[in-house]
């Protein structure tokens, strides 16, 4: 019995050693310009973000819940966000023969998907169906520290570890297998026309940045509105303190 007992216990450990040692890590915290309840976007890194987009990440990742016209914020004129809508194309509307037609996207309209089914994109990946990345960054744990780790965790697969047909092995990814090929594989793979260094870890960053803005494009809004919110109720406390303390003190104790 107490054999049994051992060799039960031995087995636990050395289970658990194995599942640590498979767990994925948790990426590693980045300095982000959106975090804190007093951090903002910074539009520079969101507009390099767009441009690392919709040059990288657009052949096979769209945005369905980010229109066109939310450019703007960023510092974009209207002719710019038109400029920018008018290089890709959306569905029209159906022909008098039945068929579907296509049209030039414009402001008002949700950024374009690449792919006009989800057959098509998943022939195109190997099987897999490329996330909608409108709301990647509040989708998933960790946020803009995961995707940050995902872009930039494609290692050589480790010595023993058996990779399934066109998979890539990603440190911070689940069960570090997965599709996607790494889609920023080398420094100035854009050109900045703002002059920043385009290395892999800057074009990373920016687009994460940009991911974060798109997931939630009026944070900043709700942030300053949660200031305002906390100041005034800080200040109601103050005066109701000093008014009830005024209003007690007029109040005779009884003997």
């Amino acid at each position: 019995m107490k054999k049994n007992l051992w060799l039960f216990l031995c087995l636990f450990i050395l289970g658990g050693s194995v599942l640590y040692a498979n767990e994925t890590p948790k990426p590693p915290a980045q300095k982000w310009s959106f975090s804190g309840a007093f951090g903002t976007y910074d539009r520079p890194s969101v507009r390099r973000g767009l441009q690392v987009y919709r040059e990288v990440c657009a052949a096979c990742h769209g945005m369905h819940h980010l229109r066109y016209e939310k450019l703007k914020a960023l510092g974009f004129t209207e002719s710019d966000v038109k400029a920018i809508a008018a290089e890709y194309e959306v569905a029209g509307p159906v022909a008098d023969d039945g068929q579907p037609t296509k049209r030039k996207a414009e402001p008002k309209d949700f950024f374009a998907h690449p792919f006009p089914t989800e057959a098509a994109a998943r022939e195109a990946n190997n099987g897999a169906l490329p996330v909608d990345l409108s709301m990647v960054v509040k989708a998933r744990p960790h946020g803009a520290d995961y995707i940050f780790g995902l872009l930039t965790g494609y290692e050589k697969t480790p010595a023993g570890m058996q990779m399934a047909t066109g998979m890539h092995y990603n440190k911070y990814f689940p069960g570090h297998q997965i599709a996607m090929a790494p889609p920023i594989i080398s420094d100035e793979q854009v050109t900045y026309p703002d002059g920043t260094k385009a290395t892999i870890h800057q074009m990373a960053h920016d687009v994460v940045t940009f991911l974060a803005w798109a997931s939630e494009p009026e944070m900043e809004t709700r942030k300053h509105m949660g200031v305002v919110v906390m100041i005034f109720l800080g200040l109601f406390t103050v005066m109701m303190g000093v008014l009830t303390r005024r209003i007690w003190q007029s109040v005779k104790r009884p003997l």
